[in-house]
């Protein structure tokens, strides 16, 4: 009892301190987040995630310098999910800055990511933005025989020139 009194004490802290970000939806102990302050990032980039794990699994990898943007969740009408229960309205409006240049939808390959892919492509199409998605196929040491027929297709679907 007296090791467990400390550490609820400190999880409660915790749950406290954390903010969610009024620009992109991160969590963080600030708002804006480090990533919306940091002046080093690529602001003509934003990358458009499903959860705040993404955005996470997304700065592990190392391979995004830009902003991001959470959405919060997929579209998703059998659920009751519509497009005023996301920040969707956020996104059109942070992508009509001057600046942003790129829109990147790093959603899921679910029916319901790539439902919100396309609701949000159409939803961008006056904000004078590339809007472009992640690539979809073959995973690295992935093995043809071993793939299901949507990945199949996807990939050579996604094929480029060499």
């Amino acid at each position: 009892e007296q090791l467990l009194e400390p550490l609820a004490a400190a999880l409660v802290e915790t749950r406290d301190a954390i903010l969610t970000c009024e620009t992109c939806g991160n969590i963080d102990t600030q708002s804006p987040c480090a990533h919306c302050r940091d002046s080093q990032r690529d602001r003509s980039l934003i990358c458009v995630v499903e959860e705040v794990g993404d955005l996470w699994a997304l700065e592990r990898a190392g391979v995004l310098n830009g902003l991001y943007h959470v959405l919060g969740g997929t579209l998703s009408p059998l659920d009751g999910v519509g497009p005023e229960d996301l920040s969707i309205a956020t996104l059109i409006e942070r992508a009509r800055d001057p600046h942003v240049k790129e829109v990147l939808l790093a959603l899921n390959a679910t029916v319901e990511g790539q439902s919100t892919a396309h609701y949000l492509m159409d939803q961008l199409a006056g904000a004078n933005v590339t809007v472009s998605r992640l690539a979809h196929g073959v995973p690295i040491g992935g093995e043809l025989d071993y793939l299901d027929e949507g990945t199949l297709a996807a990939a050579v679907k996604s094929r480029k020139a060499m």
